[in-house]
């Protein structure tokens, strides 16, 4: 069993670029939605932040089967849930 990575994003969020470039780099495979296009993603992340469309959010969920839901993490952080 090996995790999985899901980042909420939109079009023009620059810290979505960037997670994306870095998690590219390192060979992690992640499943990305466009929240301005998926309103059930978009509540999602609303409700994980407090009302907000904060951007990146990140679902992780880990080989143990644990999952974790982070706003714009670092790559070290998204690694790091992944190995929980």
């Amino acid at each position: 069993m090996q995790g999985s990575v899901t980042m909420y994003s939109t079009t023009w969020c620059g810290y979505c670029r960037r997670l994306k470039t870095q998690l590219d780099r390192e060979g992690i495979a992640y499943t990305e939605i466009n929240i301005e296009q998926d309103p059930a993603s978009a509540a999602f992340v609303e409700k994980a932040n407090n009302g907000n469309q904060t951007v990146p959010t990140v679902l992780v969920k880990a080989v143990s089967g644990s999952e974790s839901v982070m706003t714009n993490p670092s790559l070290a952080q998204v690694k790091q849930a992944l190995a929980v």
